[in-house]
């Protein structure tokens, strides 16, 4: 079929290489200059390679680390891998070790250091629990509410840390239920499902430059920077912006879907509700230069809204990047720009032991993720007879990442259109 995919961040562009692996003939349409959408490489005006935020991908990413590998993009140099750390600057926290699951995981437990044995029985009651449960609970359960019998240090060590970056919604807002799917697929998934996978390149050549790279080889049309003004049914086909079509995925942002598809007047009010509904958490990413090397390549943080906002730390100079710059990330971000980078800066010199540094960029995406909510209901893949939509939005178990991202758009081309 002559398919229109509309978007290439990470769900078009796994749309659109299974399309036509499938035999399709596939045109890609992206608005922006630059493929990857909301994960993608920024370049700096003084020709440093940043990104739009610091991503961490983990083990259990197994369809978006299969499509670097067939793209000829090779993990094992283009990511770090580490077992899960959540250590902070003072060596405190949790740090799992080389064993399979779910060894690693009750090792790291009993290990924790700063961990009272009262802090360590909890957690391992606790999950123990959920692990009985099938690492299932109701659907208006919250993160809070499902780690109720906690103690203080291990909520703001272990769990506010984990929930804000998988699901960048804080503990009080987000589904207890996803967060549980997560923890399953991550923790007892296989060894290494938890390992840290963090980029050693730029955003774009860690994905995004070879899938463009492999389309172009395989007969794609490309149409970087041209935005899609309409899509219209006509004839059993689909018209985008004049040009006939027998098949279209929209695999760009859900409030521009949802545009294109309430003006092209098909009876999809209840997609479009859906999609209109979701609501946004931002994150901010502030890049600092003229640091020493930290203990590790990433760090946790303390944490605290009203003066310490980031939750991680990133020594982009122990991932490839240029030395001495830091990557302070912000997830659930609410506060103005120049509050943010004045506490950020305080941040890095109380926790870090980093005074004089200087601000390189602060890039902030200010929807870059839906607001992981209990009983959330995202819209479905199908809109209308040969219409569909991927992306990390759409109904699915997971938050709103990359690997949701691949796994959303490869559903979308294997789908059989109505």
């Amino acid at each position: 079929m002559k398919t229109a995919i509309v978007g290439a961040g990470w769900a078009g562009l796994a749309c659109a290489v299974e399309a036509v692996r499938l035999g399709h003939a596939v045109t890609l349409f992206e608005a922006a200059p630059t493929a990857g959408g909301r994960a993608r490489r920024v370049d700096h005006m003084h020709g440093m390679a940043l990104d739009n935020g610091q991503h961490i991908l983990i083990g259990a990413y197994t369809a978006t680390l299969t499509l670097m590998r067939e793209l000829g993009v090779d993990p094992e140099r283009t990511l770090l891998r580490m077992p899960l750390s959540l250590r902070f600057a003072d060596g405190g926290g949790l740090a799992l070790p080389k064993l399979p699951p779910p060894f690693d995981l009750l090792a790291g437990i009993v290990t924790a250091r700063g961990w009272t044995w009262r802090d360590k029985a909890a957690l391992l009651r606790t999950a123990t629990r959920w692990r009985l449960a099938g690492f299932r609970c109701d659907a208006d359960t919250t993160v809070a509410a499902l780690c109720a019998g906690l103690t203080q240090r291990v909520m703001q060590e272990l769990i506010e840390p984990l929930c804000v970056s998988a699901l960048n919604t804080p503990v009080a807002q987000s589904s207890g239920q996803v967060f549980l799917r997560v923890l399953n697929d991550a923790l007892f998934s296989g060894r290494g499902g938890a390992d840290l996978l963090l980029p050693r390149t730029d955003l774009g050549a860690l994905l995004p430059d070879a899938a463009l790279a492999w389309l172009a080889r395989h007969g794609a049309a490309l149409r970087i920077g041209t935005r899609v003004r309409t899509i219209a049914p006509a004839g059993g086909r689909w018209q985008v912006d004049g040009e006939s079509f027998d098949r279209v995925v929209l695999a760009c942002a859900p409030w521009d879907a949802a545009r294109l598809v309430r003006a092209a007047g098909v009876p999809a009010e209840h997609w479009c509700t859906a999609a209109e509904a979701l609501r946004f958490e931002a994150i901010a990413t502030v890049y600092l230069c003229g640091a020493s090397p930290l203990a590790a390549p990433m760090l946790a943080l303390r944490s605290d809204p009203a003066r310490a906002p980031a939750q991680f730390v990133f020594d982009r100079g122990q991932l490839g990047g240029p030395e001495g710059v830091l990557a302070m990330v912000v997830s659930a971000n609410a506060t103005a720009r120049e509050t943010l980078e004045r506490q950020t800066l305080a941040q890095a010199d109380w926790q870090l032991g980093q005074s004089g540094l200087q601000i390189v960029q602060t890039v902030v995406e200010k929807r870059a993720t839906f607001a992981c909510l209990p009983g959330l209901a995202r819209p479905p893949m199908a809109i209308a007879p040969g219409l569909a939509a991927c992306g990390d939005y759409i109904e699915g178990p997971y938050p709103a990442t990359l690997e949701g991202a691949v796994l959303s758009g490869l559903a979308a081309a294997r789908a059989t259109p109505p």
